[in-house]
């Protein structure tokens, strides 16, 4: 009994396989043990381990070692193996076995390790911290000794599964000491060796030499930001400086484009005040009525049949082209023939185009039935666009129909009028302004890059020298009879003209047949090609000047033109205009293509050549002319390489391109007032005396109609398809094309410059903003200021249209049947019918179906008249 009553007790029984981990039993009456053992059951096996007595109520056993016969029971798993225990106290059996009894088990865990150093291990800091695994999980603080040294104890503050960590005793007398790690009374890890810094590589110092460290290494971290400073500040001054250099060159810059521009723009008002008075006295060369329509309706058709009188082989057909007439008056039949047409995919865009002027000019009597013809396409054509899947805004856009193109031609028609009493004196004063500035600075004959240019393709970007002189031109040329009215005296002598010593030969007889006839159609003057340029130096003195002879310049493959600077003619010299017959050294060398005529160059040397070179090029492009003994590159102003070899010196006077470009803005400043002069007159319903035409307002109000019988509420439809039908579809193709309009030549570099102002006229009818960026074309950025305020002009334009009252039916027959009369016998209608009826025997087929099938067509029996017609033109 007094042993069964020894109730040993343990909180909590851990141990490894290792063993050695303590462990506290407490109970009663232990005194009595002679030799107390602790033991634990695994596989079979049982091992034990002593206990030593503390006291009758306590004693400290350690966990016996297990063999765990090469196995890993543990699996990497957190939880440990459970294995029954129970004490060999005596022989008191109550105590062995407790597992059974108590339900408690002997928890096994893996075996903690600890790694080594990698290296010596230098401590400088307050802990020291060992790596390892399994650290606590059998394991207690007591469990675990780290020994610094031999005797030394680092003593633990925390531990942690993977970690332990200790703190060191102070400074040890030893450089180098051994550190080690023991677990109970078992197990014992190497870890390596550590060296305190204070003891080991690092010397010692003193606490004023460690003071006097770091007061110099505050005092060199505040200079390097001091000198940081400084440096940032220097930086930032010289920026600023640079910035405002750069600024007050930019100032300097726009202060001289806007000098250049007022200086430019007097002188060029001066001589469009003294135009003004040629103007007044000779008139602006206006195109008659005929030759203007059929440069819109036939452009590039100087002599179609339209205008062909005598056509014998007609007269013959004459019945069939009267009954085939009598088809085109009736309105189901002309709808039909159209529908059909455009019906058919091989219908090209040419041909759409060519059917409506056809129409246009046969219906020309019969201005009232065409406009019902057009409005009735016009109505098929919204109503297709507001059904189909096209936004509405496309409507009119392209001419793709024939409607669009009967429409052009109708304001063509119409607007003729209005243009001779109103527009057309902007529109002149526009051209002529444009040219005027074009030729007060060089421009490249070959190339057609000017100084003063509104497109940037047409800019030169090179430094040219040159120098304005005047010289006298005179001309011996037969009378010039205009209209059986002699024009000018048949000897005209001295007249100063204005050129540039780095004119062409070429041009400048151009300037000079310019300012001889500057009252004359241009149609009426004399062709440069057919006169030679006459230097003429005291009372015998004579040379002939040519752009290309044998004392041009030649360098390698490249050919320079001859300029008055390559002939040393001076301020006053006197040259003469002379006919080629006249001339003693008439040997044609080269040959140049100016836009539509051929325009020929001579030479004084006449045994060098003995036939005539090819012509020029005249693309935008470099020009390459392969002659026939060798291949020459010809160059006036600007030399275009292939490649970058060029030579040095070739480039002394060039500078940034795009620094020219300020140029634009310069050209734009000086012809900026002909441009406002321009749209302000056509976006104006009562200008300079002049009532809005009725076909404007007749047209407008037909739209807006259309859009209020289709729901239409977006005022920018309506905006849109009036600028579609009118401003976009008429006035930017004079704009682009005033020789539409004018008697005179066009020049390429002068098309370029109207092309912009086109383009900005189309910018402004247009409802949508555009973000401008610097990529955007310098089209669109040169007038970008100016835009908002021409499309306030263009709204306010639209706006008193609608509100002006509505032109009645008879009024607008009226005006319709007027222009009939004053036009009936323009166009050779017969020829236009016949061109027509070719339409009708090639689509003769799909024509007879669809005449067939129509319910009006047949109650008129129009595929029967139509038959009729084909047997009495194949009869004849």
């Amino acid at each position: 009994m007094f042993y069964q009553s020894l109730l040993p007790f343990v909180l909590h029984i851990t141990g490894i396989p290792a063993g050695g981990i303590m462990m506290a039993v407490h109970g009663r009456n232990f005194g009595s043990i002679q030799r107390p053992q602790i033991y634990v059951y695994y596989n079979g096996q049982i091992s034990l381990n002593e206990c030593n007595i503390i006291n009758p109520q306590l004693m400290e056993c350690y966990s016996p070692k297990i063999d765990l016969q090469d196995e890993d029971p543990f699996d990497e798993s957190d939880d440990p193996i459970n294995l029954e225990y129970g004490f060999i106290m005596n022989d008191v059996m109550s105590v062995r076995n407790l597992s059974s009894q108590w339900g408690s088990y002997f928890e096994l865990y893996p075996n903690p390790t600890y790694q080594p150093f990698d290296e010596v291990k230098y401590f400088n800091s307050e802990y020291l911290n060992i790596n390892g695994r399994n650290i606590d999980r059998a394991c207690k603080y007591s469990d675990v000794v780290v020994k610094i040294g031999d005797s030394g104890i680092c003593n633990i503050t925390s531990m942690s599964r993977q970690q332990v960590t200790c703190l060191p005793p102070k400074n040890s007398d030893a450089k180098k000491v051994h550190v080690k790690v023991i677990v109970g009374n078992s197990l014992q890890f190497d870890i390596g060796y550590m060296v305190y810094t204070s003891a080991g590589i690092l010397p010692s110092f003193s606490s004023k030499a460690v003071t006097f460290g770091v007061i110099v290494a505050i005092g060199l971290f505040f200079i390097v930001i001091i000198a940081l400073v400084i440096a940032y500040r220097k930086k930032t001054s010289e920026n600023n400086r640079v910035l405002k250099n750069m600024q007050e060159q930019m100032d300097i810059l726009e202060l001289r484009v806007a000098a250049e521009c007022k200086e430019a723009f007097a002188e060029l008002q001066t001589e469009m005040t003294d135009l003004g008075g040629d103007i007044t006295s000779g008139g602006i060369p206006y195109l008659d009525y005929r030759t203007y329509a059929m440069k819109i309706l036939f452009p590039n058709h100087d002599d179609h049949v339209v205008l062909q009188w005598e056509k014998p082989e007609l007269l013959r057909k004459e019945k069939g082209l009267r009954l085939f007439g009598q088809l085109v008056m009736n309105k189901t039949f002309l709808l039909l023939f159209i529908r059909t047409l455009e019906s058919n995919r091989y219908f090209s865009m040419r041909e759409r185009v060519n059917v409506a002027s056809l129409i246009m000019v046969t219906l020309q009597s019969k201005l009232e039935y065409c406009t019902d013809i057009l409005k009735t396409l016009l109505a098929e054509l919204i109503e297709k666009c507001i059904d189909g899947k096209s936004h509405p805004k496309l409507l009119l856009r392209r001419t793709e129909s024939v409607a669009e193109k009967m429409l052009s031609a109708w304001f063509t028609f119409l607007l003729y009028k209005f243009l001779k009493e109103c527009a057309g004196e902007p529109l002149y004063m526009l051209f002529r302004a444009v040219k005027g500035q074009i030729d007060k600075g060089p421009v490249d004959a070959i190339t057609h890059e000017a100084r003063y240019s509104l497109s940037e393709e047409k800019l030169i970007r090179q430094m040219i020298e040159f120098k304005v002189i005047t010289v006298y031109a005179s001309i011996t040329q037969p009378p010039i009879l205009c209209n059986n009215i002699e024009m000018i005296p048949t000897n005209t002598e001295n007249i100063p003209v204005k050129v540039l010593d780095c004119d062409s030969i070429g041009q400048v007889k151009e300037k000079c047949l310019d300012t001889i006839y500057k009252a004359i159609p241009w149609s009426q003057r004399p062709r440069k090609e057919d006169l030679d340029l006459e230097w003429r130096t005291g009372a015998t003195g004579r040379l002939i000047l040519y752009d290309e002879d044998s004392t041009s310049k030649t360098d390698g493959e490249w050919k320079k033109l001859n300029t008055l600077h390559h002939y040393r003619v001076s301020e006053g010299s006197c040259l003469s205009l002379v006919p080629k017959e006249s001339s003693i050294y008439n040997i044609t060398l080269l040959g140049e293509k100016y836009s539509e005529k051929i325009h020929k160059y001579e030479t004084l040397n006449i045994s060098k050549f003995v036939s005539p070179s090819p012509p020029f090029s005249r693309a935008g492009s470099p020009m390459n002319v392969d002659l026939q003994e060798n291949s020459l590159k010809y160059w006036h102003l600007v030399k275009h390489h292939d490649s970058d070899g060029s030579k040095e010196g070739e480039r002394v006077n060039k500078m940034v391109s795009e620094i020219y470009l300020t140029r634009l803005l310069a050209t734009k400043g000086t012809l900026q007032k002909f441009v406002d002069d321009l749209f302000e007159t056509i976006f104006s319903t009562a200008h300079r005396g002049s009532a809005l035409p009725l076909a404007i307002k007749y047209m407008f109000d037909f739209l807006d109609d259309q859009a209020l019988l289709h729901g239409i509420t977006d005022p920018e439809v309506v905006h849109t398809w009036k600028s579609n039908s009118l401003p976009l579809r008429f006035w930017v193709n004079l704009i682009k094309n005033p020789n539409f309009v004018f008697d005179i030549h066009k020049s390429n570099i002068v098309d370029s410059c109207l092309s912009v102002v086109a383009q900005t006229f189309m910018d402004s009818c247009s409802t949508s903003d555009h973000r401008l960026g610097k990529d955007s074309p310098s089209s669109k950025l040169l007038y970008a200021k100016d835009i908002p305020s021409y499309r306030e002009w263009v709204e306010r334009y639209y706006n008193d249209i609608r509100d002006m009252p509505a032109i009645s039916d008879q009024d607008m027959n009226a005006m319709l049947a007027e222009e009939s009369r004053l036009h009936t016998t323009e166009f050779n209608t017969n020829c236009a019918l016949h061109e027509l009826y070719q339409y009708a025997v090639k689509y003769n087929e799909q024509l007879t179906v669809t005449l067939e099938e129509d319910e009006f067509s047949q109650k008129q029996r129009l595929a029967f008249k139509l038959e009729q017609v084909h047997s009495i033109m194949s009869a004849e």
